[in-house]
């Protein structure tokens, strides 16, 4: 009898290098020292889903690894070239596109010379190893990188799902508590198999486990529940239909775990196992129980993370949403849209309101007889104290707005208010050191019947003209420096300077803040970052493609037309001006009692070839009446300018001195005002124009008094009413609903 290890020729020729490596129950693969495949074995074929023999060219990277782990396996053919053993976990996508976890160990392959001439690669699926112990760790660790990615929970939970089907589980369904409900989120099944309708409930839908149900023991105790075999052991089914569908794909085993986070059950997590798979294995037992608990654990704080984000995210965006207009006016002669997207969140200063909230704002404000302000701003930084700012400058400016002051003015008087806001702050010497926020602001008028723009610009980038087609900034000469910055005894005239210009029909603007085209690099970039310029000309060519199109879609194209991510907090504010002319009257006429039943004449004929209901029309001439009365009767008591009287002849007697001809006339042409009459979609606006630099106010008249209650019956019957400074006197303006009050 032979030694034992002694074997006849027969044997030794089935015992061969490739006839042993071809039985093997693991991956083997063996490549040169530039990684290109020179041998795998059978089973690597079914491992990796690549069938058919290496010829040499392919990369090590062919075998389906996915391109996050790259850098890993061009660190394994450093490290082993140079004589060393690496041990590791790959993600890897098959061939047939389904996705699994390899746990491969690589050794130098050694010429007997000693030199290294490759890499001998041994691989196993982690999960269903026999060495499942010692992958535990390295696995787990892998699935809480991939988790700790997400910030989403519809991401999170499809992101536990790719990773456990098919590798783990045929089935898996994630259920969420919502206000005492559970709910599924996710319904994901192998190789696309989807359940027939009435049978498990598909996501959306509530669900309930009956009483004795595995799964409801595992909510019940909060503890992980294991079926290792259906087949010799019966529960009670959620419906008919689950039960039937159970035994016709052949339900072999299930794991159910509870997500618990914070002492709180967020969930369960279910995995089964059926016959619609080819397993080695199709049954569970207590290590993968306590598997799928730790991943659990981990699945539970990651959803638990996910809903207190999304949590700060609304709040974030309910905060930001109610300091922003909540919606806009109906304004004559334009067409408005709006976009503002929040902060990304940054990871190094949490993940909610504290970063996504920002200092951006635009609104839109009616002023007097159917104007406009238009205005677009950004207080530098982020965070709740750059929302909190921008809330009061945005306050402010509508409230100085209403002055209808000149723009210049207006950002002056901001500037001085951005001075107010800033918390007091002082050194150990008690000097002021206080630092107020440096904003960027530009406050625009619009007049849609000239279509006169005014504007004024406190450090901000212009905006976008758009007209025929072609796209380039408005001409701006005067930029002024931000608001809170400027040096003290510089007179705010000297920084902030009013523009005028005429826009054509249908010329659109464009507003915008640095977030438009402020972004981060895509993170697949391999190139130079965009500098300003190229950002801008990338803006403006894709504005230009759809220039005709509605406001609405170009501020969409807008939002994206720069590459790459958000990074601060942007606004957008589109305007166009309409390309129809809009209806409107006027004349100026002596400041005489005379004429104000002229200019009540000339109110009725407007309204008439307006087609102003007659109820409406009659309520206007009477208030037209009252306001040029107001001004005749202040334009006679106001100071006759000093002048010199020269006469031809001798002196005349003081009786007849104020008899000169002509004189008085003189005087009295001197005096004169202007009505202007405007009609709107649905209002018509009465201005009065007049030379006295007196503003009116409301006087309170006695029961005997003939007068003082001219300016009350404009307050009680007219929908707004005011009075705005001119650069020649003044101007008494109201409105008046053409559909009602």
């Amino acid at each position: 009898m032979k030694r034992w290890g002694d074997l006849s020729q027969d044997a030794a020729d089935h015992l061969t290098a490739g006839s042993v490596l071809d039985h093997a129950e693991m991956a083997v693969v063996v490549t040169d020292r530039f990684s290109n495949v020179l041998y795998w074995n059978p089973f690597a074929e079914r491992l990796f889903g690549r069938p058919g023999l290496p010829s040499g060219k392919e990369s090590l990277l062919s075998l389906g690894i996915m391109e996050k782990d790259h850098p890993l396996a061009v660190e394994l053919a450093k490290h082993v070239l140079r004589g060393g053993v690496w041990e590791g976990t790959f993600d890897v996508v098959r061939g047939d596109g389904t996705m699994i976890y390899v746990r491969a160990q690589a050794v130098p392959l050694r010429h007997q010379s000693g030199s290294v001439t490759g890499i001998v690669i041994t691989a196993r699926e982690a999960m269903r190893s026999n060495e499942r112990e010692k992958d535990r760790f390295g696995l787990l660790e892998r699935i809480g990188e991939r988790l700790a990615g997400s910030l989403y929970v519809e991401e999170t939970l499809n992101r536990v799902a790719e990773m456990l089907v098919p590798q783990f589980a045929d089935h898996c369904f994630i259920e969420l508590v919502e206000s005492d409900r559970l709910v599924r989120k996710v319904s994901t099944h192998v190789n696309g198999w989807s359940p027939p309708p009435d049978t498990w409930r598909p996501v959306g839908a509530e669900i309930r486990y009956p009483a004795g149900h595995y799964a409801d023991t595992a909510l019940r105790r909060q503890e992980t529940i294991l079926v290792e075999d259906f087949s010799q052991v019966s529960y009670p089914s959620p419906s008919e239909g689950s039960a039937r569908i159970c035994g016709e794909i052949g339900m072999t085993s299930a794991i159910v775990a509870p997500l618990c986070a914070r002492g709180e059950t967020l969930g369960l997590m279910y995995l089964g196992m059926s016959n619609l798979t080819d397993r080695r294995s199709p049954h569970y037992d207590a290590f993968d129980r306590d598997f799928v608990g730790a991943i659990a654990t981990r699945v539970a704080l990651a959803v638990d993370n996910a809903l207190l984000f999304e949590e700060e995210r609304h709040t974030a965006e309910s905060f930001q949403k109610h300091l922003l207009p909540r919606e806009l006016p109906s304004l004559d002669g334009l067409e408005i849209a709006v976009r503002y997207y929040p902060a990304a969140p940054l990871a190094s200063h949490g993940q909610g309101i504290q970063t996504q909230v920002g200092g951006d704002w635009y609104d839109v404000i009616p002023l007097s007889a159917g104007r406009v302000g238009i205005v677009i701003g950004d207080v530098e930084g982020r965070g709740a104290k750059a929302a909190a700012v921008m809330g009061q400058l945005r306050a402010a400016l509508r409230a100085f707005a209403q002055d209808d002051k000149p723009p210049a003015d207006i950002l002056a008087r901001l500037d001085e208010w951005t001075r107010i806001v800033a918390a007091p702050e002082r050194d150990d010497f008690g000097a002021d050191i206080t630092n107020p926020p440096i904003v960027t602001c530009q406050y625009l008028v619009y007049d849609a019947w000239s279509r006169q723009l005014s504007f004024a610009n406190a450090g901000h980038a212009p905006p976008l003209l758009i007209v025929d087609g072609n796209v380039a900034e408005l001409d701006i000469t005067e930029v002024g420096q931000p608001l809170g910055v400027r040096a003290k005894g510089m007179h705010a005239d000297l920084v902030y300077k009013e523009e005028t210009r005429v826009l054509p029909p249908g010329a659109t603007l464009l507003l915008y803040t640095d977030g438009l085209v402020d972004r981060r690099p895509p993170r697949d970039s391999e190139g130079p970052s965009l500098s300003d310029d190229e950002t801008l000309q990338i803006l403006c060519d894709k504005v230009a493609k759809i220039s005709t199109e509605p406001v609405e879609r170009i501020a969409d194209v807008a939002t994206i037309a720069v590459p790459g991510e958000i990074d601060d907090d942007m606004a957008i504010l589109v305007v166009r001006s309409v390309g129809a002319e809009l209806e409107f009257e006027e004349q100026t006429f002596p400041a005489q009692p005379i004429m104000v039943s002229e200019a009540r004449r000339m109110a009725s004929e407007a309204f008439e070839s307006w087609q102003v209901p007659e109820e409406r029309a009659e309520l206007a001439c009477l208030l037209v009446s009252e306001v040029v009365t107001n001004v005749v009767l202040h334009a006679a008591s106001a100071s006759i300018p000093r002048r010199e009287l020269v006469l031809d002849g001798p002196p005349l007697p003081f009786d007849e001195s104020w008899d000169v001809p002509g004189f008085e006339e003189e005087i009295a042409g001197d005096k004169e005002f202007t009505l202007r009459l405007r009609r709107g979609k649905e209002s018509i606006w009465v201005e009065v124009f007049d030379q006295d630099l007196r503003l009116p106010r409301i006087r309170s008249a006695g029961e005997n008094d003939e007068g003082g209650r001219g300016l009350y019956l404009v307050d009680q019957l007219a929908n707004r009413w005011g009075s705005r400074p001119t650069r020649e006197g003044k101007a008494v303006w109201f409105e008046i609903p053409i559909g009602g009050r």
